[in-house]
């Protein structure tokens, strides 16, 4: 059965589109999509390695459908986004200075790095480092020549 799928899938890219076609209409009993020909031949090779192989576990299913309303309520706005330039709270920026790899966590009235509350990633940089520096800037939230 292994050989038979392994062919089937290597088979693919060589069809014509009329064939890739009528491929779709078998495996997914429906009109193909009007896509072009890679699209066609990576979805009947992952469609025929799930027929043979099954598909996703329940599990993944409902990590996928918790991930797809997740992004339904980020698009229609009904989930915390950004404010002004600050990341979105729990966010957490990861830099390394000096081989030491420093993570600040974005929280909802400031920053907290190594347990403790920062009020802007400025005072974290600083503490780092030991000098001044833009703390947006120094952990890569703007561009140094565009100032975005």
């Amino acid at each position: 059965m292994c050989d038979s799928v392994l062919a089937q899938v290597a088979a693919l890219p060589e069809k014509s589109m009329a064939d890739l076609k009528q491929l779709w209409r078998d495996l997914y009993d429906r009109e193909p999509p009007p896509y072009n020909k890679p699209f066609l031949v990576k979805r009947l090779a992952y469609r025929i390695q799930e027929l043979a192989y099954g598909g996703l576990s329940a599990r993944a299913e409902a990590k996928l459908k918790e991930l797809i309303e997740e992004e339904d309520r980020r698009v229609k706005g009904k989930q915390p986004v950004r404010k002004g330039d600050r990341p979105i709270v729990g966010t957490r920026l990861i830099r390394e200075w000096q081989g030491v790899e420093h993570t600040a966590t974005v929280l909802d009235d400031g920053f907290e790095y190594q347990g403790r509350r920062f009020k802007s990633l400025s005072a974290i940089a600083r503490t780092i480092t030991g000098t001044r520096w833009n703390g947006p800037l120094w952990f890569g939230l703007r561009n140094h020549r565009s100032g975005k």
